[in-house]
């Protein structure tokens, strides 16, 4: 974690004399898991950077700095503004899953899932309006169930892998695959809320 010297001001969404709280991302499950810590809707900017990863990185590396170039991202568009961004990477051993985009790659992510345990690393990041960035990383590990061939190929014509970080997501029909989860639900679902709490607050962000 960097920071400045100085201490932020305190200040809410609502201050119009402090910054405007910017999401960088247009996950609506981010918004979701924002709003459960009582924060009025952020202005939502969507990022389009290379999430490719670099040769040899790691996945814990992979989401810390994915979610650091999004927040970096959307200052550009938001001068001024405090910018929360987030990333979830799916790893197995050494290896990053990829964000599931088609049926055969959510197909591969699922039989790689299978009766084994996997860990979802999460980073957060947040700016503020002067250049202090302030991250962590949540991580959790996921067991799922051995599954059925038949229970792949019904969970790939439900639709809810598509553009999800291996191939998954936890809120839905695939909890159902989870024998065991130990951390961070929300850091699953995209958005770990102690660590981004903690993070705003820090930030000068009046949370209660």
């Amino acid at each position: 974690m960097s920071g400045g010297q100085a201490a932020d001001p305190t200040y809410t969404t609502t201050d119009k004399q402090g910054p405007e709280l910017v999401l960088a991302s247009a996950s609506p499950r981010r918004r979701e898991l924002l709003a459960r810590l009582g924060l009025p809707a952020p202005r939502v900017i969507a990022t389009d950077i290379d999430e490719s990863p670099l040769p040899g990185e790691l996945p814990r590396a992979h989401a810390v700095r994915l979610a650091a170039a999004k927040a970096h991202a959307a200052a550009e568009m938001a001068p001024g503004a405090l910018i929360l961004a987030g990333d979830t990477v799916v790893g197995v051993g050494r290896r990053i899953l990829p964000k599931a985009e088609d049926e055969a790659t959510a197909r591969r992510c699922l039989a790689l899932l299978s009766g084994r345990r996997h860990r979802v690393f999460s980073g957060v990041a947040v700016l503020s309006p002067d250049g202090t960035l302030r991250e962590a990383l949540s991580e959790t590990i996921v067991r799922f169930k051995r599954l059925e061939p038949a229970e792949i190929e019904a969970y790939i014509a439900g639709g809810e892998w598509h553009g999800k970080a291996g191939g998954y997501a936890i809120q839905g029909s695939a909890e159902g695959f989870c024998v065991w989860l130990g951390g961070s639900h929300s850091g699953v679902v995209g958005l770990p809320l102690f660590e981004t709490r903690r993070l705003l607050r820090a930030a000068g962000l009046k949370i209660a």
